[in-house]
């Protein structure tokens, strides 16, 4: 369904916003909006997107947790994409996406629902089971089971020796 939007509705958007800004306001005045949308996008792009890169390879240096730096640089790509797309729709989401707080917002969201649906499917083998979230909590014992009679740890190889 998605698709159908992307392919049909936003050029039919597109056409209807150029019609109706291009009446109000010329087709020289319409066309140099368009144009300049496109420049100032590509330069708010380009800066977000070295500052993204940046913070991606001192994420990476320390060590630390890469994704954050990877989806602000994912949805910057995206809205360099929007912005090159000529259009008043896609300039205007473009120009949305590159605004730090909505793509914070939005990455939450997303990650929101990807987490919502990681657990929600769960693949064992070549075999897919569906699985439930749910609020249920078992309660259970466990009983620590020694390989060796002597009580010792077994070498299973997947363990050090203690030395």
């Amino acid at each position: 369904m998605w698709l159908f939007f992307l392919f049909v509705a936003v050029p039919i958007i597109e056409i209807g916003l150029f019609i109706q800004v291009g009446g109000f306001l010329g087709l020289w005045a319409t066309l140099s909006i368009v144009v300049l949308t496109a420049l100032v996008g590509t330069a708010l792009m380009r800066a977000q997107g070295m500052a993204a890169l940046k913070k991606l390879q001192t994420s990476i240096e320390s060590g630390g947790n890469p994704a954050d730096s990877i989806a602000n640089g994912a949805f910057i790509l995206i809205a360099g994409l929007l912005l090159l797309t000529p259009g008043f729709f896609t300039d205007t989401l473009g120009m949305l996406l590159l605004v730090p707080p909505l793509r914070k917002s939005l990455i939450r969201t997303v990650a929101a629902q990807l987490k919502a649906r990681a657990t929600g499917y769960a693949t064992t083998g070549f075999k897919t089971q569906t699985k439930y979230a749910s609020d249920t909590v078992l309660d259970g014992d466990f009983e620590v089971v020694e390989d060796n009679v002597n009580g010792e740890p077994g070498n299973s190889g997947w363990t050090r020796p203690e030395e």
